[in-house]
């Protein structure tokens, strides 16, 4: 298989249709369509945007929680030894192989919850693991500074959720971002644990 080539840099990122986003608080909000793309495309693409949180008041939206995303990992289908899909449709991974613009939520250790959207058409299981944001650095610390669990586990990426994503216009050069292996992936073998999935923001 053809490794796909992902762009790292947010400021040539593909143009992102009118549909594909929602008036926010302070950015547009980034809906399905957005992640319904290559996964290696999307991944580098939500460096820079905000992962926001809502106030636990629906009526005071001004004590959303947004914090910019500033690492991430790309998991690329069936074949990618890394990603869960690798073992299979299952129960647990049914979400993965849904529609674009969903959370996927797995436990780790029976303590950490890892937070990851789902991305490309439906029944092609791909997604975009969220490892990192201002302030936590760590896909444990990021959902445990957000209060998320698996109880959102398959509800869309937006406001109806709780937990959204947006653009705030934040572009991040190239010279501002790289690109290396996913971490700790070692039992995806020597070929798929150093595929360069990784993007984040120096």
């Amino acid at each position: 298989m053809k490794e796909k080539k992902g762009k790292i840099n947010a400021a040539k990122s593909t143009v992102i249709k009118k549909d594909q986003q929602a008036q926010g608080d302070e950015g547009t909000i980034l809906s399905a369509d957005f992640f319904d793309r290559p996964v290696l495309e999307v991944a580098p693409q939500l460096l820079g945007k905000y992962l926001v949180k809502a106030s636990d008041d629906p009526l005071k939206p001004y004590k959303n929680k947004a914090y910019m995303i500033t690492e991430v990992e790309a998991y690329d289908g069936p074949l990618d030894l890394a990603c869960h899909a690798s073992k299979g449709r299952t129960r647990r991974t049914e979400t993965l192989f849904g529609k674009a613009g969903h959370w996927y939520v797995y436990l780790i250790y029976g303590i950490y919850s890892m937070l990851n959207v789902v991305c490309e058409k439906e029944g092609y299981p791909a997604g975009v693991l969220i490892r990192g944001i201002e302030g936590f650095d760590g896909p444990g610390k990021v959902t445990k500074a957000l209060g998320v669990d698996r109880s959102l586990m398959g509800k869309i990426v937006a406001p109806e959720s709780g937990l959204w994503i947006e653009d705030r216009g934040v572009n991040i050069p190239l010279k501002n971002s790289k690109r290396t292996p996913r971490i700790g992936v070692e039992y995806a073998g020597p070929v798929w644990s150093k595929k360069r999935y990784r993007f984040l923001i120096k």
